[in-house]
């Protein structure tokens, strides 16, 4: 599977089909855009097209990619168990469509969950300490990484900053994860969005430990920060631990590829130091699964 295109981040829409998105569903997603674009330039983001909010939606997007990765967030709110939501819509694309799980490290019954989100064939596990309310290095979180540990399941983390909730921003300082490498070294973790805005952070730990990784997910839309961010990796010499991912619906994996693929068209007319384009390029074919033991 040299040279795939796989986007290991995409939260899975919460409509079934187009049909379900009625005017106020529309402008709830709508309004959830808008947020996640407040402080970037006008200009810098797609247009909104709320088409991408249904399972539909999702799977023409991924006509981009040849794999993509999807899951959803568990949280006490959710009206449907995210992981029955996730099996459900990879058993209509088998072949193109990888799921991974979710639990809430705050639900007693989360490691039996974990067993049976495993026997529905989901194959990795997104936690989101800023959204699940708890500490990376809490008793709730050690109890969920022995138990992926065990199933050898990778685990992909939302270390990153967040639209404002109850949550402060301490629990996902991306250095909090180097602890949890030590702990478990045969773990494969994932940092999402490179860590944002903290990515020297993330590429600094990532160095010093084999079987952690970052992907790109919902950087290109902050360019300036994108291109500092892949040229400390290349000068730290960690662009091989960086993996394709759109954080769709916010992005398409057509719109990262291609917006990384120009990250250096900025530069025109500096004497700024440009990133590699096969570099780059390795990005957007790199076989994610290898790396991080997934089987399709």
């Amino acid at each position: 599977m040299i040279g795939l295109k796989i986007d290991i981040h995409t939260h899975l829409p919460k409509y079934r089909n187009r049909s379900e998105s009625d005017e106020e569903n529309e402008k709830r997603e709508k309004d959830y855009r808008k947020l996640m674009r407040l402080g970037r330039p006008e200009g810098s983001l797609p247009p909104i097209d709320v088409d991408l909010t249904s399972w539909d939606g999702h799977y023409e997007a991924m006509e981009a990619v040849d794999h993509a990765i999807v899951f959803g967030i568990a949280t006490p709110s959710d009206e449907t168990n995210v992981n029955d939501d996730v099996a459900e819509y990879v058993s209509q694309h088998p072949n193109k469509i990888v799921g991974f799980m979710s639990v809430d490290p705050n639900d007693p019954e989360c490691i039996e969950e974990m067993r049976r989100a495993t026997d529905l064939g989901l194959k990795g596990l997104k936690l989101g300490p800023i959204y699940q309310n708890f500490h990376p290095h809490s008793d709730k979180a050690a109890r969920i990484l022995r138990q992926a540990d065990r199933l050898g399941l990778p685990v992909m983390f939302h270390q990153a900053t967040a639209p404002a909730n109850d949550q402060l921003l301490d629990v996902v300082d991306p250095l909090l994860l180097e602890k949890l490498a030590v702990s478990y070294p045969d773990l494969k973790i994932i940092y999402a969005h490179m860590g944002h805005p903290w990515w020297r952070e993330t590429v600094v730990t990532i160095r010093r430990h084999p079987n952690m990784f970052a992907d790109v997910s919902a950087m290109f839309y902050k360019p300036w920060d994108y291109y500092n961010a892949l040229r400390f990796a290349f000068e730290w010499g960690q662009m091989d631990k960086l993996l394709l991912g759109s954080d769709f619906p916010i992005a398409t994996p057509k719109e990262t590829i291609e917006k990384t693929l120009e990250i250096n068209d900025m530069l025109s007319g500096t004497s700024l130091p440009k990133i590699p384009p096969e570099d780059i390029q390795a990005i957007i074919n790199r076989n994610a699964f290898e790396l991080l033991g997934i089987r399709p």
